[in-house]
């Protein structure tokens, strides 16, 4: 069953231009249609965060504004053979050399995003976004705790034709969200630590969470997601939860093939916040279109208090196992489908 959600076809204003929600930007698109620039200052957080995995290594970067400050960060976990996990992540006060575009990073049309200094050193990072064909060109440079120099060089393919998720979350007319989640995206590249390769080849898909909006004060939320091959299929999982509770609108969705099927319902979460390295489940309440669970290997655990923003996120990463229904009712058996869920309570 479809969702009942509104689905936008054509280009859209997020705000009108007192800075509060546009009321027809209100649904979701099966790609990235709305023009987010958002006027004035103050509660307003916009990010790029992508993730690429592999069966035994992962990369992930994240440029983030939130008006009084930026957090920027390369994150590195390799969980095959070679066991290893850092993080560099830079505080930016004021957000100083900070501006994400109004549309997504990396997008067709859309300018190169480029944070930190060429040659960083010591705690700084560099990271590159930018367009390249039908790509998204990632690169980014550090270096890691022992301090060897990071170099991230990849391309995330986007296949003529695949869809992604993008929808308005709206508490009201001055609190809103704007999120394009894409799943399933092919990538290719390196990651260099000193003289170690990790390379990211036929097995590698890329993730993004472009988010733009106003955010409350405190929130609470899941997410979860993961890409890959199953059953005979390309298959993309797109979950959220808690956030979007009671405003009429979900980012839930599965990509199989290049297709998007949204879920207009939200989904039944249950983990254990004692233990969040035991198995998840997330199910779909009142039909079969969801039925999974999740297997963690490993939790990144963050907790921050820098004043004005404090946060606990567990983010741990793993397996799904289960079945999806398609919008046309095909279920699809899921494998060991490689990918994450997220515990998170942030307060900024």
């Amino acid at each position: 069953m479809a969702t009942h959600e509104r689905e936008i076809t054509a280009p859209v204003d997020l705000c009108r231009g007192d800075g509060t929600l546009e009321p027809s930007a209100i649904g979701w698109s099966r790609r990235p249609l709305h023009r987010c620039r958002i006027p004035g200052w103050g509660r307003t957080k916009r990010w790029e965060y992508w993730c690429v995995t592999t069966p035994t290594h992962l990369v992930a970067l994240t440029v983030s504004d939130l008006d009084y400050l930026a957090l920027n960060s390369v994150y590195v976990l390799e969980y095959g053979a070679v066991q290893r996990e850092f993080e560099r992540t830079v505080i930016v006060p004021g957000g100083f050399g900070v501006r994400l575009p109004d549309t997504v990073a990396g997008a067709a049309g859309s300018p190169a995003l480029v944070v930190g200094p060429r040659r960083p050193a010591r705690g700084q990072v560099r990271i590159e976004i930018h367009n390249e064909g039908a790509a998204t060109r990632l690169r980014a440079r550090c270096l890691s705790p022992q301090h060897l120099p990071v170099e991230v060089d990849l391309l995330v393919a986007l296949p003529a034709g695949h869809e992604t998720l993008s929808v308005v979350v709206p508490w009201d007319e001055r609190r809103f969200q704007y999120t394009s989640k894409h799943t399933a995206r092919p990538a290719s590249g390196t990651v260099r630590i000193g003289s170690d390769v990790l390379e990211f080849g036929d097995d590698a898909w890329g993730t993004l969470d472009h988010g733009r909006g106003r955010w409350p004060r405190s929130v609470a939320w899941n997410w979860g997601a993961a890409s890959g091959r199953t059953d005979g299929r390309t298959v993309g999982l797109q979950f959220g939860g808690r956030w979007t509770r009671g405003t009429g609108a979900t980012e839930n969705a599965v990509c199989v093939d290049g297709r998007i099927s949204k879920l207009g319902q939200e989904l039944a979460w249950h983990w254990s916040p004692d233990d969040h390295l035991a198995p998840w489940s997330i199910r779909s309440r009142e039909s079969a279109r969801v039925d999974l669970v999740f297997t963690p290997f490993h939790n990144r655990s963050t907790r921050t208090d820098v004043g004005l923003v404090a946060n606990r996120t567990d983010q741990c990463f793993g397996h799904y196992t289960g079945s999806i229904h398609t919008d046309d009712g095909e279920r699809i058996a899921v494998n060991r489908l490689l990918g994450w869920a997220e515990d998170v309570r942030m307060r900024w």
